[in-house]
């Protein structure tokens, strides 16, 4: 073990009262048995690609959807498990840290104590790298007495390693081997998650015994889909920062003299940026995915938002508040086609310094047109998983440069007869994350834990740990296990001459259909204009405030497993009705309405009807 990890914390007084809250079960996981059922086996809402998915995980594609069932529960098949030998888990933290992560754990190991005091939770210090180089940690009552409920992922460490290339899963493989682990619980986002789904079906291929189970976790909100409705951290990081970002509205009413760009977390998606403006009514929001959808150029936006200054000016406002993702630089299309320009040249081995004068003529004017802090921030190597280092392009400051110099230009125009435009920029990345998690991840964390324990007393390997309803009290709350399979799209791309398709759990765009974004677009005129500023203040553990979820997870009616559950249900009541020796009518009335149903069903799954957004 290494002796930096595990330490135990020195506590404020507000963090010792957070660590004595013990999360609720809900009445699925409570007991000593564990009782399973087993449904139909998954298919992809990627029909397109369902057999490149197949192709790719034999062992483990189409397995079946899985529900943990309270003790009440009438089912004639389920699996009920009395009898739990003393088992060895192993834990890793994979991705980005993200308020609730300690929880996972505490749920796995309570959840693990409490059905066999014998068994064994082993964390992985160092994240990856520790996984690989077998450095290990006990996970006892004593070790996690300072890491209930708070913050961070600094029990174990991270690393942002992928578990993916040969080497790597064979020391992954060696590792579990050695250590004689029966599970392996991967705690982490899209990638992370994509990795287990490759671990497990290598791990199924050569029969290895260790079985390897997803965490939902990641503070962007990306790896939603239609069986999970949030991650673990995701409604600690809106709240964190609409806190911040309502201080800012009102300074900003306050001074009546600046407008406040503003830049949070979301890479892939702008699910960070759509439930802080719900929670707090900035004047304006930018979404990526709105830029991405219409097209919408550089200039298309500066526009946009000096329209708006204008407008303001007119009513003698000369104040507001704009936000932003940190992925929109990769939603312009021309700053992303720039971006891909230079790293393919970075690709090649050409230095930084010389990438400029290797660009196309195009990218080349896009270039020198950008102010100087920009293009050295363009000019950064890219990511491991070849994305630009979005956290340090200050897309907020260039936007408020641009805006700056086109109110200008109005002004000298004579178009625009207000004030001076001053602008004042944030970016809010890490403020949040290392947060004291809110009340609901702390309980989302602690239950997910405990059914990747259930997970593995089932025997089964490649699935995700999933609580549905959450919108709920916990009490209300359902949980499953759904195969890692079951949440892949294919993203193609063309790095040579001939597209390479990749299987894989893609972040999730904000769905510019669903309830959420309508309700802030029905809004937006009234943000934009009326000043309309909320405050939900600062986190609480205890009285009213303590229940608050983030608004996108309450209005958006999701529950897919409870619909799956009542299908079935409806099913089973149809059979029971038409059965041989029913009458003519009701036969022909089954037939007739089946047909209907087949018919409709057949048009929304073709791959031509509208698919799940992802990137």
């Amino acid at each position: 073990m290494d002796s930096d990890y595990g330490l135990p914390r020195e506590l404020s007084g507000l963090q010792k009262k957070r660590a004595l809250y013990h999360p609720e079960l809900p009445p699925c996981l409570q007991g000593i048995e564990v009782r399973v059922e087993f449904g139909d086996q998954t298919i992809t809402s990627d029909s397109a690609n369902a057999r490149v998915i197949c192709q790719a995980f034999p062992h483990t594609y189409g397995q079946p959807l899985v529900h943990f069932l309270r003790p009440t529960a009438n089912v004639p098949d389920a699996q009920i498990i009395s009898e739990h030998p003393p088992i060895r888990v192993g834990v890793v933290f994979c991705g980005r840290q993200s308020p609730g992560g300690h929880n996972v754990i505490w749920g796995l190991h309570n959840a693990i104590k409490s059905h066999n005091p014998s068994s064994v939770l082993l964390g992985f210090v160092g994240g990856s790298e520790g996984l690989f180089a077998q450095k290990t940690l006990e996970i006892t009552d004593g070790v996690l007495s300072t890491y209930k409920n708070q913050g961070g992922f600094d029990l174990l460490g991270r690393t942002k390693d992928q578990i993916r290339t040969t080497e790597q899963v064979n020391a992954a493989m060696a590792t579990c081997l050695a250590l004689k682990l029966d599970g392996l619980v991967i705690i982490g986002g899209t990638t992370s998650n994509t990795d287990a789904a490759h671990l497990a079906e290598i791990f199924a291929e050569i029969k290895c015994s260790t079985k390897v189970v997803g965490v939902p976790v990641s503070l962007s909100g990306d790896l939603k889909n239609q069986f999970v409705e949030t991650d673990v951290g995701f409604d600690t990081v809106c709240r964190v920062n609409s806190q911040l970002i309502s201080n800012i509205c009102i300074d900003a009413l306050s001074a009546e003299k600046y407008y406040y760009f503003v830049r949070v977390m979301g890479r892939k998606a702008s699910h960070v940026a759509l439930e802080c403006a719900l929670q707090t009514h900035p004047n304006m929001v930018i979404l990526g995915e709105e830029v991405n959808m219409s097209k919408l150029t550089i200039s298309d936006i500066i526009k946009q938002i000096a329209d708006a200054v204008q407008a303001r000016a007119k009513q003698d406002k000369y104040h507001g508040v704009i936000l932003i993702p940190e992925g929109l630089v990769e939603s312009i299309p021309e700053l992303y086609a720039l971006l891909q320009e230079i790293h393919g040249l970075h690709s090649q081995g050409i230095a930084a310094e010389n990438v400029p004068s290797k660009l196309s003529p195009w990218a080349s004017a896009l270039f020198e047109f950008l102010p100087s802090f920009i293009r050295k921030e363009l000019l950064l190597i890219p990511e491991s998983d070849e994305s630009a280092q979005l956290s340090q392009i200050e897309t907020e400051k260039l936007l408020a440069q641009l805006v700056e110099l086109e109110i200008n230009k109005r002004m000298k125009e004579g178009t625009y007869k207000g004030k001076k435009f001053s602008a004042v920029c944030h970016f809010f990345g890490y403020q949040a994350r290392g947060s004291l998690p809110s009340k609901f991840d702390c309980d989302y964390a602690y239950v997910l834990g405990h059914i990747c324990y259930h997970i593995l007393e089932a025997g089964l390997n490649g699935y995700m740990a999933i609580v549905t309803n959450l919108k709920s009290p916990v009490n209300k709350w359902r949980c499953a296990a759904v195969p890692l399979t079951a949440m892949m799209t294919v993203k193609r791309y063309t790095p040579g001459a001939a597209p390479i398709a990749k299987p894989a759990l893609h972040p999730t765009t904000v769905d510019l259909k669903a309830r959420p974004f309508e309700i802030f677009r029905e809004k937006a005129s009234s943000f934009l204009m009326d000043d309309v500023y909320r405050n939900p203040g600062p986190l609480q553990f205890d009285g009213p405030g303590a229940d608050t979820k983030a608004i996108t997870l309450c209005i958006d009616d999701q529950d897919y497993m409870g619909r799956i559950k009542l299908f079935q249900e409806y099913l089973d009541e149809v059979k029971g009705i038409v059965k041989p020796g029913c009458s003519q009518d009701i036969l022909k009335a089954a037939l007739s309405s089946m047909a209907s149903v087949k018919n409709v069903l057949s048009v929304i799954s073709s791959p031509s009807f509208g698919a799940q957004t992802t990137l």
